[in-house]
């Protein structure tokens, strides 16, 4: 009879990389996002039409802070929730490429509204977003419950975005 093969239990990532791999990218995302909308908030955005439910400019990066660290905590915790072996595996790597979709389409939605000017362009991206946003949390669902539910406010927050996004648009 051959011997029984040891499957570990556990993530398959040490805590302190695990870590790191959820934090980096979301920090890198904010980065760009900060360093693309800082130089437009007192010029080009503020020439703007914008719409009656646009909120105060000091409501973003508030909001943009509690939303990141919810997107880095549910990476750390799909991170955490890898399988080791098994059909799941195919499922979960899918999960993981979503989320980092997403996280690259966050990442190019302000370098295109805010830097490019873009306004149709940014639409396209942040419906895109949403879109990845919602199949994200679809996918992470079978793995971590927990993981799939810190992205429903990022994904209540991104379909606020995109009617504003469509809003200024329509008044521009």
């Amino acid at each position: 009879m051959p011997a029984a093969t040891h499957v570990p239990e556990g993530p398959a990532l040490r805590p302190w990389l695990r870590l790191a791999c959820a934090i980096l990218p979301v920090a890198a995302t904010a980065m760009i996002g900060s360093l693309s909308t800082q130089a437009e908030i007192d010029g080009w955005y503020a020439g703007l039409n914008k719409p009656w439910f646009n909120p105060p400019n000091w409501v973003f990066p508030v909001a943009w802070t509690l939303l990141y660290a919810m997107i880095a905590v549910s990476l750390w915790r799909l991170l955490g929730a890898r399988p080791v072996t098994g059909p799941s595996r195919e499922g979960w790597r899918l999960a993981l490429g979503a989320f980092l979709v997403q996280l690259a389409l966050n990442a190019a939605w302000t370098p295109v509204f805010f830097s490019a000017h873009a306004i149709g362009l940014g639409l396209v991206v942040v419906a895109a977003l949403l879109v990845m946003v919602l199949w994200t949390i679809r996918l992470t669902w079978r793995f971590d419950r927990a993981a799939a539910w810190l992205l429903v406010p990022y994904a209540a927050w991104v379909a606020f975005a995109t009617i504003l996004n469509a809003a200024v648009l329509r008044l521009n």
